[in-house]
Parts: structure tokens; C-alpha cells; sequence
């Protein structure tokens, strides 16, 4: 086998299709420097599957691709392909003669592998070239890099040359791909052992959650079975019964009309008696209406009678007042009549004494006039003036009987105005006592009738009140109960919370079964989220800051620790994290400046509360964990102190220390921190919302309390108003009365004012005679006295006859006079008698005005107690009339009563035949009921048929079972739901859960079994490939020392070297010591030798490889360029003498190699970056210029 051509294109100076063909002799590549030379061997290097840029002298792999030039644009891709000669089968697993494999790569950075032209993997082709020296780990290659791996002073380093051509590469390879396998057989089963040991903590849930779904299922079967039997047998007899009370409902109906047309005709009898009954109330009524009126009239009339006697009374006064007054007018009357008598009988003695005077002075007339005649005429003129002297001495004596007569009068009629003054004066004292009582009692009644009106405006207020209070009332309560209803809720909540609290719900299984038996473990204090607390705003930061730490167990020292992990071990309680208090130690973060960027919240340890002896578990979880308003602020935070510590968002993002996100959606009210602050805040609300319901039942109780007193104020005011009703109406009837009395009395003073008014016009009348009588008589005498004078001076100077005459003058005179003394007196008298009769008809007068006042007064008497008589009787009459009115009302109340008897009789009996129609209806309402409920029970077994088990009635039919007994069967339905309730809620879902998760344990516990058994058989062919390969290079390593202590006498002309295994106890892992000791010199290591000799030993340690394990072809990159031209000479020569073996591709400098070569080949790049090759065969030359 050899290397039968190289196809180069676009791979680095190679732009164009280049075809190098080569030989099984020596083929030298020669070229000046950059000329593109040992593109050649890393083009060989690239296509056996090197994956190092660096190892192909370039930055990256995009690197050997042609990069283009000034005249050339850069190429796409870069390809080589080797072609190489399988005719030994070399290739074992390759039957072609001939094998190609090519290379391709793109600039987007994807490589193509093909072997013969079909597409391959690079593993394949690094397979293909295991422990063929060929290959990028092999010797075919060799260059600087190789000579530099030789000459190390690492002999740790020289290995792989050692063990690829002692041919233990493939099985350091199979090692190597085994102990990968191994470690990531290690790997998977420490991943399967935490994915098994993840599925052991859902598997037995789950196994327990399926066992119970599965028993549900089945009991859920049954019972599906039972309830469609027993609800259609239910349905079955609901229709028989359903029949059965359709004929027993018309059956209660035609009952329930015929008790209901009985009862109408009850209540209509009964209707009658109630209607009777309204016409006895309205007759009652009526009459009490009459009677009212006939009770006003009688008390109108009573006051007319009271009025009537007060005025009896004041007449009979009035009567009594004038018969004394007649009784003294009579007395004086009948002293005037016998005056007027005896002046009547002087008057007829005056008149006989008058007859005689005349007589007697007719005589002495007769003489007078005789003597008169003797003495002329004087005598008869103081006759004549005698006689007007008598005349005037009557007239006087006259007015002196009438001014007599005048003061009689005048003293009567002043006696009667006393009396009238007296009486008026005591009317008006009436009248005005009676009007002060008649204004009294009409303030009384404007006050009567004011609190009247003002009750009513006090009942509308309390009434505007009542309804604000009743209002206020249904707003309390409504209040009282929403708050109940309220505070009902959050306590049930709050309850919930508890509960769970107290549960450790959202604990893991080994954290509530370590909480709940705290009483049995010392030193245990909680988890971690019982033990803090947060504002709610700060909860889900401090929830994820902490994690899982939430549910890390704190307690006293390690000893209780390790207690309760006994405790959960013995228990098969799951795993749990104990945080110990003596262990455990933290700090707060220290970085400076922290707390002044923007969006800084503060440290996680800072945001919550806890109690000091915690603090070491709190720095240590929180310590350094920074809580920022949002991951804007967390990223900048983390850019400026480099990740050096962990951020948390308040919505829960976090940005780990080192760099790392994690983040998403999560719930704000999931945790066990925030349901620790849901119950605080419900705590608070709860006491908050009984204060305030507390004081919703005080508001209710004195919304009460109000409007009881309001009802009572109302009903209070509604009896002071009936009250002051009453008094209005009684006060009216009072001012009726003193209206009549007021105006009995009015009239009263106005006669005895008229009377008195009368009498003062009498009296003035009186005066002015007595005043004319006084003058009269004044006159008189004066004239008599002035007649008596002239008289007197008439009669002197006539002595005897004077006295003759004067004798018989006043003879005559004295007859004259006593003729006119009797005349006078006679007229005096007889004016003085008819005065006196007169006076005394005057008396008579005025006793008949008074008797006619006193028969007015008794008329008016009479006519008052003809009308008293009247009122009485028409009061005897109306009380009659009330007493009938009594008796009518007696006797309707007899008759209401007679009818109500009747009536509750009637009643009586209606209320048992209601009661009767009442048990009818709600016998006819139950079977309609039942009729109803047997129709929606026969919907709802149909919709339960449908909404249990979407089945219809028919589809159900044909699933139904044959019953022993509806009770059994329903007994059994009892029990599966007791058994199903007992399981509480089924996760259906954990059957297929469990089923996968069962699935996937035991797949994983499968696989963990193969992988463990994978692991053994890979550890087993670990050690087998080990044996062998410590067996192989034991051999090998032999081989080749002793192959390379003769290629080194043999290059070097003497001396010795030696390889040394440096722990021969280790001989796959130690490293490889070269020590050479060229002729002349002493033994040293290599790294002790000259650069020229370095490079010959190596050299010469390459042939030794290439003796014992040659390879199908060997490049060799200007590995000679250290050696002086003697040892290339000796170089090439020997190279020479393995050429049969191995095919030389030699890239040289030096002319030494190249005269030893066969074919050369040379690099030149005329066009600037581009390669191009130029092919001189010096055996053909030989051949032409006969050269041997």
C-alpha cells in the first residue's frame, strides 16, 4: 500500500485543481522558502482528519481555504482527497483496491467526509486509519512538530509516537472511546440515579395517587352500573307512581272544588252575616252619629236652658226689683190718693165754703158796690187789684203744690236710676266676668287648637323621622350583614390558611413529617419559611432568593440533624436539608456602593424579619443575594461589579452570580412566604373587620334603639293630638255656651242702659218743672206783694170810707180773700188733688210700666220656662230620643253580637272547612308537587343519565343490570360513595402519570441495571484492552528500543541509546526517556544532547518506528534541516534503505535528500500567493543519461 496521488483545490496557496501522483519510491518536494511547500503535508495532515487550525499553522479552520490575492478572488471552499493503494488490504474492512478519501470544507464552517466517494463521518475516517501509523495521531507525518514532540523535555509527551507505532493506538483509541463511554456511562448513571432517585419521590405518590384512581375507577364503575339501574328502576317507578298520582291529583282536585265550592258558599253566608253585620256597624253608626248630634243638641240646649235660667233668674230680679219698687209706689200711691181725697173733699167743703163766700159776698158786694157807688171808683180798682192779689197768691200756692208733686217725682225717680245703675252695674260686672271667661276660654282653645296642630306637625316629623330611622335601620342591618358575610369569608380564608399552615402545606413530604414529629426529635425549630417574614411587596423576591431553601430545616446542633434524617430513613420520608445552627455561617455582602444604584432595594437578608439567633442562617441564604426593583437594574448592577454576586427582581427574575439567568412567569401568591403574608394581612383584616362589624351591630342596635323611640314619640304625639282634639272639641262647645250668655247679657245692659237713659230724660224733666214751679211761684208772690202795694195806695186818703170800705173791703177782701184763699185754695186743692191724682195716675202709670215690665219680666219668665219647659221637654224628648238611640245600640250590639256569634259560628265552621280546603289544597299543591318532582326527578335522572354518563335513555337501557333490591343496591351506591369520598380526590390523571412515571422508572431502573452492567462490561473491556495493551507495548516498547539502539549505531556509526520506561509499573502512563550516547561521548538524556544531535537521535528514532512498524507512506516536512550535510548525507542514504517498506514524501531544503530522491517535485509561485507544482523524475533522467 501506498500513496498513489493527492488532489489539492482552493486549500490555502492552492486555488486551482492540483494532482500530485506519487511513486512507492522517494518523492522530494522542493521549492524555496513560502513558496507553498508544506501546504502539501497539511493538506495530507487536513484531509486524515485534523481538526486543529493551529496544528495547520493557521488562526481558524477558515484559514485553509484559498484567500484570494490582488489578481484572484477568494474560493469557497477548500477540498483534498487522497488516493491511496489497498491492494495488501491494509484497510481491512475496505475490499476496493484502491481507496480515495476526500475532504471538503465550506467557508460557512461545515466539513463534508467521503471514503470512495460516499459521504462519511470523521470518526470514520479516523477509524480508517487507526494503527496504520497513518492518521493526524500517527507518524506518517512527520515535521517539525513531530521532531519538537521528540526532543521535549516531557517524556510524558513522546507517548503517542510510542504507542501508534507500538500499535496500541487503536486500543488506546477503543481505551479512551471505552473510559468516554465509562465516564459517561458514570455520567448517565449518576443522571438516571438522580432522575430514579427524582421518580422515587413521585413514583410512590404516584403509585398511592394510581391505586386510589384505579380503586376509584372501579368503584366508580360499579357504581356507574348501580346508579343506571337504580335510576332507571327509580324512573320505571317514578312512571308508575307518576300515574298513580295523576288519578289520585284529579281525585284531590274534584275534592278540593267541591270543598272549595262548599266553602263559597260558607264564606258567602258567611259574607251575608259580615255584610249584616256592616249594615248593624253602619246603623250603629248612623245612630252614633245621631246621638253625637243629638248629645250636641241636648247640650246646645241645656246651655240655651242654663242661659234661659240665668235669665229667669235676672228677670226674677228684675221682677222682685220693680214689685218693691210697686210695693213703695203703692204705698205711696195710696197716701197721694187719700190726699188727692181729702184735697177732693177740702175742694167740695171749699166749694160749699166758696158757695157761702159767694153768697156772703154777694151781699157785701151789694153793700161794697153800694158804698161804692158813694165812694167812686177807687174803691173797685183796689178791689180789682185785691182780687189780682188773691189771684197771685193762689197761682203761687199752685206752683208750690206742683213743685211739691215735681220732688216727689224727681225722689222716685231717682230711687228707680239707683236700682237701674245697681243692676247695670252688676250686668257689666257680669258681662265682663262672663267675656273674660269667653276670652280665657278662647286663648284656651287657640292653645287647644296650636297643640293640636302642632301634634300633627310633631306626628308628620316623627313620621319623616320614623321613615329616616327605618331607612337608617335597613342600612345598619344591610351593613350588619354584609360585614357578617364579609367577615365570614375572610375568616374562612383566613381559616384555610391556618389550616394549611398548621398543615405545612406546600412542604415537601420529609419537612411536614420532620414538623410533625417535632414532639419525638429535639432541637428542631422549623423550616426556614416559618421562620421569617416579609413585607408582602418583597415576598416573591425573598421566595426565589431562597428557592429550595425555603424548605431547609433549621435546628440546634449537627446531632439533631443527623437524628432527623434517622427519623426520615426509618420512616421512608424522603430526603430533607437541615441547616444546624452551630454549622452554619454567613455574612452580608460588603461591596461599596451597592445601596446607592439605581433600582436598589436593599439585601435580601435586610428585607426580612426573623429572630437574631437566626441570623447565620439568614446571612448565609440571603447574605449576599441583592433584591432590585426590575432586570434592567439587576443587568446594568451585575455589568458594573462583574456578577460577583446573585440579583433577584421583585417579580422574581434572578441573575446568578458568575452570569447566569433564570427567569419566566411565576405566581405571586404561590409561595409559602406569600400565604404566610396573605394570612398576616387576613389576620389583621379579620380583627379589623370585627371591630367594624361590632361596631355595625351597635350601629344596627341604636338604629333600632331609634326607631323604637321614634314609634314610641310617634305614638305618644298621636295621644296628645287625640288629646288636644278632644280639648278642641269641648273648648268649642264651652264657647258656644258664653257666646249665648254674653249675648243674654249684652241685651241686659243694653235695656237697663235705655232704662237708665230713660229715666235721666224723666229727671231732667222733673227738674225743669220743679225749676218752672219755683218760678212760678216766685212770680206769684211777687205780683201778689206788688197788687197788695197798689192796692193800698189806692184805697188812701178815704179814711172812713176807707175804713168802711177798707172794713167792708177787707170784709169783702177778706170774703175776696178767703173766696180767693178758697178758690186758690180750691183750685190749689183741686190742682193739688188732680196733681195727687195726677201724681197718683202717674204712680198708677208707672206701676203699670212696671207691672207691665214685671208681666214682660213674667212673660219673659214664662216665655223662658215655657221655653225651658220646652228645651226640657225637647231634652226629656231627646234624651228619650238617646236613651232609644242607647237601646237601638244596645240592641244592635245584641244583634252584632247575635250575628258575630252566628258569623264565628259560621266562621268557626269556615275555618274547618278552610282548614279542610286548606289540607285539600295542600294535599292537591303536594300531589301537583310530587306530580312535578316526579316529572323533574324523571328529567333529572335523564340529565344525570346524560350529564354522569352522556347516555341516553336508551343507550342506558342497554346497560342495565338486573337488581337484587332497589335498598341494597343503593346501599351499595352509599358505601362506593362513602369508599370514593374516603379516597377524596381522585387524580385520574395519575394512573397515566404513574404509568409513564412507573414506565420511565422502570426504564430507568432497566437502563440503570444496563448502563451499570454497560459499565461493568466496559470496565472489564477497559482492563482486557489494558492487559493487552501493557502486553503489546511491553512487546513493542522492546522491539523498538532494540530497533533503535541499531538504527542509532548504524546512523551515528556507533555509540549507543537506549528508550527507558520511567515507572515500568506504570508502562501505559509513564513517560518515555531517550538517552543517547554518541561515539565518543558519554550516556546522557536527550535533553542534554546538541540541537543537531537532538534532531539525528530523533531522526534515527523514527527509522527505529519505521523498521519495526513501517506505514504505507511517510512525509516528512524538512526534518533534516538541523543536521550538518554529512549526517543528511547519512540521513537520506539510510532513508534509502527503508524505501521498500515505506513510501518518502520528503519536503527538503537540502541537496543531500534531494539526489536521493526519485522523483522530484517543485513548488514555485510565479503569480503572486498562488502554488503551482513542477514534476522532475530522476530516475527516468538516470535512465536517459545512463546514470546508475
Amino acid at each position: 500500500m501506498y500513496l498513489k496521488a493527492l488532489e489539492i483545490q482552493g486549500f490555502k496557496s492552492f486555488p486551482d485543481k492540483t494532482v500530485l501522483n506519487f511513486g512507492e519510491d522517494i518523492t522530494a518536494i522542493v521549492g524555496p522558502n513560502g513558496s507553498g511547500k508544506s501546504n502539501i503535508s497539511d493538506a495530507i495532515r487536513w484531509v486524515m482528519g485534523e481538526q486543529s487550525a493551529k496544528g495547520l499553522r493557521g488562526a481558524k479552520m477558515e484559514d485553509v481555504i484559498f484567500g484570494g490575492t490582488e489578481k484572484r478572488s477568494q474560493v469557497g471552499f477548500a477540498q483534498v482527497t487522497l488516493v491511496l493503494d489497498n491492494t495488501e488490504h491494509i484497510f481491512p474492512t475496505m475490499e476496493e483496491s484502491e481507496v480515495s478519501v476526500t475532504r471538503r470544507y465550506y467557508r460557512s464552517g461545515e466539513s463534508e467526509y467521503y471514503i470512495n466517494r460516499q459521504s462519511v463521518r470523521l470518526k470514520d475516517v479516523t477509524e480508517l486509519f487507526l494503527d496504520t501509523g497513518m492518521g493526524k495521531e500517527g507518524y506518517s507525518i512527520i515535521g517539525q512538530g513531530k521532531i519538537d514532540e521528540i526532543l521535549s523535555a516531557k517524556s510524558g509527551e513522546r507517548r503517542e509516537i510510542f504507542e501508534e507505532a507500538a500499535g496500541i493506538s487503536k486500543f488506546r483509541h477503543r481505551k479512551e472511546e471505552a473510559e468516554r463511554k465509562l465516564e459517561r456511562t458514570e455520567e448517565n448513571l449518576v443522571r438516571i440515579n438522580d432522575k430514579i432517585a427524582e421518580l422515587e419521590l413521585q413514583v410512590d405518590p404516584l403509585r398511592e395517587q394510581a391505586e386510589k384512581a384505579k380503586r376509584y375507577l372501579v368503584l366508580r364503575d360499579e357504581l356507574r352500573l348501580l346508579e343506571i339501574s337504580v335510576w332507571l328502576e327509580n324512573l320505571d317507578q317514578l312512571k308508575a307512581d307518576a300515574r298513580k298520582l295523576e288519578a289520585d291529583f284529579r281525585a284531590a282536585e274534584e275534592e278540593r272544588d267541591k270543598a272549595r265550592a262548599a266553602l263559597d258558599a260558607l264564606y258567602a253566608e258567611g259574607e251575608q252575616y259580615s255584610e249584616k253585620m256592616r249594615e248593624k256597624d253602619l246603623e250603629a253608626e248612623r245612630i252614633r252619629t245621631e246621638s253625637a248630634a243629638l248629645e250636641e243638641q241636648i247640650r246646645e240646649k241645656e246651655s240655651a236652658a242654663a242661659v234661659l235660667e240665668s235669665t229667669i233668674a235676672h228677670n226674677q230680679e228684675n221682677i222682685d226689683r220693680a214689685a218693691a219698687e210697686l210695693a213703695e209706689a203703692e204705698s205711696r200711691s195710696g197716701g197721694l190718693a187719700r190726699q188727692a181725697e181729702e184735697q177732693e173733699a177740702r175742694v167740695a167743703e171749699i166749694d160749699r165754703q166758696i158757695g157761702e163766700l159767694h153768697d156772703a159776698l154777694a151781699v157785701l158786694l151789694e153793700t161794697a158796690q153800694a158804698m161804692a157807688e158813694q165812694a167812686g171808683g177807687a174803691q173797685t180798682e183796689a178791689e180789682r187789684l185785691r182780687g189780682q192779689e188773691a189771684m197771685a197768691v193762689a197761682a203761687a200756692a199752685d206752683a208750690r203744690a206742683e213743685l211739691a208733686a215735681a220732688e216727689a217725682e224727681r225722689e222716685q225717680i231717682a230711687e228707680r236710676r239707683e236700682a237701674a245703675e245697681r243692676d247695670k252695674a252688676a250686668a257689666e260686672e257680669q258681662l265682663q266676668s262672663a267675656r273674660q271667661e269667653a276670652k280665657e276660654n278662647r286663648r284656651r282653645l287657640e292653645d287647644a287648637r296650636d297643640e293640636a296642630e302642632a301634634a300633627a306637625n310633631v306626628i308628620t316629623g316623627h313620621s319623616l323621622r320614623m321613615e329616616e330611622r327605618k331607612k337608617k335601620a335597613a342600612a345598619a342591618s344591610d351593613r350588619r350583614v354584609q360585614l357578617t358575610m364579609d367577615a365570614g369569608a375572610l375568616e374562612n380564608r383566613r381559616r384555610l390558611l391556618a389550616e394549611m399552615e398548621k398543615e405545612y402545606e406546600g412542604f415537601s413530604k420529609a419537612v411536614k413529617l420532620v414538623c410533625h414529629g417535632q414532639s419525638g426529635l429535639r432541637g428542631i425549630h422549623g423550616p426556614v419559611a416559618n421562620l421569617v417574614k416579609t413585607d408582602g411587596k418583597y415576598s416573591l423576591a425573598i421566595e426565589i432568593a431562597l428557592g429550595a431553601g425555603l424548605q431547609n430545616i433549621v435546628v440546634d446542633r449537627e446531632e439533631d440533624a443527623k437524628a432527623a434524617i434517622h427519623y426520615l430513613k426509618q420512616r421512608d420520608g424522603g430526603r430533607a436539608t437541615f441547616l444546624p445552627l452551630t454549622a452554619i455561617r454567613g455574612e452580608e455582602l460588603r461591596e461599596k456602593g451597592v445601596e446607592n444604584e439605581f433600582g436598589f432595594v436593599g439585601l435580601g437578608s435586610r428585607l426580612v424579619a426573623f429572630d437574631p439567633k437566626y441570623q447565620s442562617i439568614i446571612y448565609n441564604l440571603l447574605g449576599r443575594t441583592v433584591v432590585v426593583e426590575d432586570l434592567d437594574c439587576g443587568i446594568a448592577m451585575a455589568r458594573k461589579y462583574r456578577n460577583a454576586f446573585r440579583i433577584v427582581t421583585l417579580d422574581g427574575q434572578v441573575i446568578n452570580r458568575g452570569g447566569s439567568m433564570t427567569g419566566g412567569s411565576t405566581s405571586r401568591s404561590a409561595g409559602v412566604l406569600s400565604r404566610a403574608a396573605e394570612l398576616e394581612q387576613l389576620t389583621a383584616r379579620s380583627a379589623a373587620m370585627q371591630t367594624q362589624l361590632a361596631e355595625a351591630r351597635q350601629a344596627e342596635e341604636a338604629a333600632a334603639r331609634e326607631l323604637a323611640a321614634s314609634q314610641y314619640e310617634l305614638e305618644t304625639a298621636e295621644v296628645q293630638r287625640r288629646q288636644a282634639e278632644d280639648e278642641v272639641l269641648r273648648l268649642e262647645g264651652t264657647k258656644g255656651q258664653y257666646d249665648l250668655l254674653l249675648r243674654s247679657l249684652e241685651e241686659n245692659v243694653e235695656n237697663l242702659t235705655g232704662e237708665l237713659e230713660s229715666l235721666a230724660g224723666r229727671l231732667e224733666d222733673n227738674a225743669a218743672r220743679s225749676a218752672a214751679a219755683q218760678e212760678e211761684i216766685e212770680k206769684q208772690e211777687a205780683a201778689a206783694a206788688d197788687l197788695r202795694a197798689q192796692a193800698e195806695r189806692a184805697l188812701s186818703g178815704q179814711t172812713e170810707l176807707l175804713e168802711k170800705s177798707g172794713a167792708l173791703t177787707e170784709e169783702i177782701s177778706a170774703k175776696k180773700s178767703d173766696l180767693a184763699a178758697l178758690t186758690a185754695e180750691r183750685e190749689a186743692t183741686a190742682r193739688s188733688a188732680a196733681d195727687l191724682r195726677t201724681l197718683c195716675a202717674d204712680l198708677s202709670g208707672d206701676r203699670a210700666q212696671k207691672e207691665q215690665m214685671v208681666e214682660t219680666y213674667r212673660r219673659n219668665i214664662a216665655e223662658a220656662e215655657a221655653e225651658i219647659g220646652r228645651l226640657e221637654a225637647s231634652l226629656e224628648a231627646l234624651a228619650s230620643q238617646g236613651g232609644t238611640f242607647r237601646q237601638r245600640l244596645a240592641a244592635i250590639n245584641d244583634e252584632k253580637n247575635a250575628l258575630e256569634a252566628e258569623r264565628t259560628a259560621k266562621n268557626r265552621a269556615g275555618q274547618e272547612m278552610n282548614e279542610n280546603l286548606l289540607n285539600l289544597e295542600r294535599a292537591v299543591a303536594k300531589l301537583d308537587q310530587r306530580r312535578a318532582t316526579s316529572a323533574m326527578e324523571e328529567k333529572q335522572i335523564l340529565d344525570r343519565l346524560w350529564e354522569h354518563y352522556e347516555l341516553s335513555h336508551s343507550d342506558a337501557q342497554a346497560q342495565r343490570i338486573e337488581l337484587e333490591s332497589v335498598p341494597k343496591a343503593n346501599r351499595r351506591i352509599g358505601e362506593l360513595k362513602r369508599d370514593i369520598a374516603a379516597l377524596g380526590t381522585p387524580n385520574i390523571g395519575a394512573i397515566e402519570e404513574y404509568d409513564r412515571v412507573n414506565t420511565r422508572y422502570t426504564y430507568l431502573t432497566d437502563q440503570r441495571n444496563d448502563v451499570e452492567k454497560a459499565k461493568g462490561e466496559l470496565e472489564t473491556i477497559i482492563g482486557e484492552i489494558t492487559a493487552e495493551m501493557t502486553r503489546i507495548f511491553a512487546e513493542q516498547f522492546k522491539l523498538l528500543s532494540e530497533s533503535f539502539q541499531t538504527t542509532f549505531q548504524e546512523l551515528f556509526g556507533g555509540g549507543q541509546a537506549k528508550l527507558e520506561l520511567e515507572d515500568e509499573e506504570d508502562i501505559l502512563g509513564c513517560g518515555i526517556e531517550i538517552k543517547a550516547q554518541p561515539p565518543g561521548k558519554t550516556l546522557k538524556t536527550i535533553s542534554l544532547l546538541s540541537g543537531g544531535e537532538k534532531a539525528f537521535v530523533a531522526i534515527a528514532l523514527y527509522f527505529a518506528i519505521l523498521k519495526v512498524h513501517p506505514t504505507p507512506f511517510c512525509v516528512m516536512d524538512e526534518i533534516e534541516a538541523a543536521l550538518d550535510d554529512a549526517n543528511v548525507t547519512r540521513y537520506a542514504r539510510y532513508m534509502r534503505t527503508l524505501a521498500g517498506r515505506t513510501q518518502f514524501i520528503v519536503i527538503t531544503h537540502r541537496r543531500g535528500t534531494m539526489e536521493e530522491a526519485d522523483v522530484l517535485y517543485g513548488v514555485t509561485m510565479q503569480e503572486q500567493g498562488v502554488s503551482k507544482i513542477l514534476t522532475i523524475n530522476l530516475n527516468d533522467m538516470a535512465k536517459e543519461l545512463k546514470i546508475k
